[in-house]
């Protein structure tokens, strides 16, 4: 099944704002209670009230108390907000414990009190200001069902039935309807095929899976076309009856939903993963120009002219770049560049090109890659059109790989999967890293990288 590539930037500056807004109506709740209860503290300085304020923004964070649900009640939510409030109170006493010595004092035990009716309060209040501005549509989110049975029914059903929930229904999607166009509480729009067209062109924020009759097999490439887009995914468990409801879970009228893991894009500490690649290559450009120079003083003597080899790739999106390496051979013609597999036991291979490659230091330009964005410290590594091409049509799952930036060393890589090794296997590590992308892993990745190096495989 081909599915077509969804743009990475599917709605504006201001959608993104109003989708934002019940989260900005929850902050700025919490942020009133807080200040209601500082003012209410007879306590000068207040340093106590003030780090207890900063970690109690945190603990909110970290519970996950600013994230879009769709089920918006403070009871689901109370345990978490008591505990959060309490675990920031505690710590903060327990900071100027060590520093001063000193216990709370009986103003800030009334702050604290203070504290958690207060943050209690505004968000019984914020809460239920959601759910009021959602019945009057000013908070609804385009919503696309895909499936087309009597549990996707039902969810649809519910969601005109109750606008508090925040979803507009657009439609359903589904290449084979379970039930009659007449059943369904909104229109079928088409095919599963065009899930990524539809949620471009219609500008849609959630998608709820619904039991379709597309194989997993199929329906994992559906999924993947949404990643890019600003767009949260949910699923219907299988025995939803037997499903119990967790904190990072939502539901619809008791029919659980569980949302799916967020896209690298979507995570909110992907921005740094750019902001280090500029540091680190950015700083290892310098601090190896020594070795860079040497490198390319030696390739020129051993080889010829010709230091620097320029090879088109394919990057994120599929766009194609132009990767950077330290010459190792001089191929005999472009076409060769193109479609030669592997050149490692080449008898053009002098013995310094051996070393380059043996030791990956051929890899070394691709640092400025790095620093101007065409690739990332980690990723999947870029492949030629031509196998790219290949590999598509031989692999299910191929292009997947394209949905983040390539790297200069990457998941499949620490784990032996290069040169001329499997790349049904590749394909599997690399759409695993995809998935599971964090700043920690790619940490793990680069240490691992460098063990690597150091003992001198590559």
């Amino acid at each position: 099944m081909t599915l077509p590539v969804l743009p990475s930037q599917a709605r504006g500056v201001r959608s993104r704002w109003v989708r934002w807004r019940p989260q900005f109506i929850i902050l700025a709740g919490d942020l009133f209670a807080i200040a209601f209860a500082l003012v209410t503290a007879t306590v000068r300085p207040p340093s106590y009230e003030l780090l207890t304020a900063v970690l109690l923004l945190l603990s909110l964070v970290l519970w996950r108390l600013y994230q879009t649900r769709m089920s918006l009640h403070v009871l689901d939510d109370l345990p978490r907000l008591l505990a959060a409030t309490l675990v920031a109170g505690a710590l903060a006493a327990a900071v100027f414990a060590v520093l001063d010595r000193a216990a709370l004092s009986a103003a800030d035990q009334f702050y604290l009190l203070v504290l958690v009716v207060a943050v209690v309060a505004m968000r019984t209040f914020t809460y239920w200001l959601i759910r009021w501005r959602r019945r009057r549509g000013q908070l609804s989110q385009p919503t696309l069902i895909l499936g087309a049975g009597k549990v996707a029914r039902d969810l649809g059903r519910y969601m005109v039935a109750d606008g508090s929930y925040g979803c507009r229904l657009v439609g359903y999607v589904d290449s084979e309807p379970a039930l009659p166009a007449a059943e369904l509480p909104a229109p079928n729009l088409g095919p599963t095929e065009l899930i990524a067209t539809l949620v471009h062109e219609e500008s849609i924020e959630r998608v709820i899976i619904a039991f379709l009759a597309v194989p997993e097999m199929e329906l994992v490439p559906v999924i993947q076309t949404c990643d890019r887009a600003d767009v949260d995914i949910y699923i219907v468990p299988r025995l939803f009856e037997m499903t119990a409801h967790y904190d990072d879970s939502d539901e619809i009228d008791g029919i659980p939903l569980q949302r799916l893991h967020r896209g690298p894009f979507r995570s909110p500490t992907w921005w740094l993963k750019r902001l280090i690649d500029i540091l680190v290559s950015g700083t290892a450009l310098l601090l190896l120009s020594p070795l860079l120079g040497i490198l390319a003083l030696t390739n020129r003597l051993v080889d010829g002219p010709g230091i620097i080899f320029r090879q088109t790739r394919i990057g994120i999106d599929g766009v194609e770049f132009e990767v950077l390496k330290f010459r190792s051979l001089r191929p005999a013609t472009q076409e060769e560049s193109a479609t030669n597999w592997n050149v490692k036991h080449d008898d053009r291979l002098s013995w310094f090109g051996k070393f380059l490659r043996r030791s990956s230091l051929d890899e070394l330009p691709q640092l400025w890659n790095i620093l101007r964005g065409d690739m990332s410290l980690v990723g999947p590594r870029p492949e030629r059109p031509h196998f790219v091409e290949e590999f598509s049509q031989q692999h299910r799952r191929y292009d997947a790989r394209h949905r983040v930036p390539c790297g200069l060393t990457g998941w499949a890589q620490i784990h032996g999967l290069r040169g001329d090794t499997s790349i049904a296997e590749r394909v599997r590590y690399d759409n695993y890293y995809i998935q599971n992308w964090s700043l920690w892993l790619d940490m793990k990745i680069i240490l691992r990288t460098l063990t690597a190096f150091m003992k001198g495989s590559g």
